[in-house]
């Protein structure tokens, strides 16, 4: 693992939280999906999370979270202290007003506990069709102007005579969300340093990019309002942890299986998972080794601490976002409390 540029600004313990995408298992209904994403955050606030995330996926059969405001909304009054947000609204997808209207909402119900968190997918050229109001024109990749536009209605930024100056989405609401940046590339990287925003770095999507995206990002950071004026850096990861290392590494085989299939449909239990994949699927490593992280990591708590360690420390990070796709409850349960133990022991790189 490289040395990097200055490690995060921030000290102190190192945090954890979760981004919960609502899988939707074989022969459940999204009812049932719905209700355990809703009791992952009151269990996450339990177990000490820092925040509680949720996806924005449309148009799917393995995921029930379509939507994350109605979740959030949900959420926020099931807890008292754990920060609830979006990982990520697509912002492609929407209008800059009405993201920024409806998280104004969230933050009035919820003051300093919402988080909006930014990001961009296809869902495939039919359903992205569907998503548009105007239909008439070519697709504008605009995405960098519309996060600055976001911006601009959060923190009332709009430069004198431009045409939303005008527009007061804080009116009588209590502080302001804070706004992440969700990306798995260097390019989004550079976007959240000159914007002068929190960057949340997906290195489940590409691992492989994570040392370079998180050096841009502390490299080329800018301090502005629109955040701490310090960098902010969360990775992401796809963790699975159990009482014994056998079953911690069985339980990355729904998503390698989901991943393996190319299709949509419901996220496979490990059973299934096991009888799908072909044998070198299921050995494919999934330890950090040196500077390779995999798209799943897996591991006894004593394992994950010493893979876990010495990765956020190279990285210069102090908080790490957990991902996973583990539909039964008691093993997903006990896989989140591991992973916060291991995660709560460690201290964050100093800066």
């Amino acid at each position: 693992m490289g040395e990097g540029h200055a490690v995060a600004a921030e000290t102190g313990p190192m945090r954890y939280s979760v981004v919960e995408l609502a899988p939707v298992a074989p022969g459940g209904t999204r009812t049932a999906a719905l209700r355990r994403a809703l009791a992952a955050a009151v269990e996450a606030e339990q177990l000490g999370y820092d925040r509680i995330w949720y996806a924005e996926h449309h148009h799917t059969v393995g995921y029930a979270s379509a939507d994350p405001v109605p979740l959030i909304a949900a959420a926020v009054g099931r807890t008292d202290r754990i920060r609830v947000g979006s990982g990520a609204v697509l912002l492609n997808h929407h209008s800059a007003f009405t993201v920024t209207e409806r998280f104004m909402m969230l933050q009035s119900m919820a003051p300093g506990r919402v988080d909006l968190g930014i990001g961009r997918s296809s869902a495939g050229p039919v359903v992205d069709q569907a998503l548009r109001r105007d239909r008439g024109s070519r697709p504008v990749d605009d995405f960098p102007a519309q996060v600055q536009e976001v911006l601009g209605h959060v923190h009332r930024a709009f430069p004198q005579g431009h045409r939303f100056a005008t527009l007061d989405l804080t009116r009588a609401v209590d502080g302001v969300p804070e706004v992440w940046l969700l990306g798995s590339s260097v390019a989004s990287a550079r976007l959240a340093a000159r914007l002068g925003i929190g960057y949340v770095f997906g290195a489940h999507i590409d691992p492989a990019t994570t040392q370079a995206a998180l050096d841009q990002y502390r490299a080329g950071f800018v301090g502005t309002p629109f955040g701490s004026g310090a960098p902010r850096a969360i990775l992401a990861l796809h963790l699975a942890a159990a009482d014994d290392e056998d079953l911690a590494h069985r339980l990355t085989w729904p998503a390698r299986a989901l991943r393996a299939g190319g299709r949509d449909r419901p996220i496979p239990t490990v059973a299934q998972a096991a009888a799908e994949l072909g044998p070198d699927e299921r050995a494919r490593p999934s330890s950090i080794r040196g500077a390779v992280i995999p798209p799943q990591v897996a591991g006894t708590a004593e394992a994950l601490r010493e893979q876990l360690e010495p990765l956020v420390r190279a990285l210069g990070v102090t908080e790490v976002m957990v991902q996973d796709m583990i539909n039964d409850v008691e093993l997903r349960s006990r896989s989140r409390e591991i992973v916060a133990k291991v995660l709560g022991s460690i201290d964050a790189p100093a800066s």
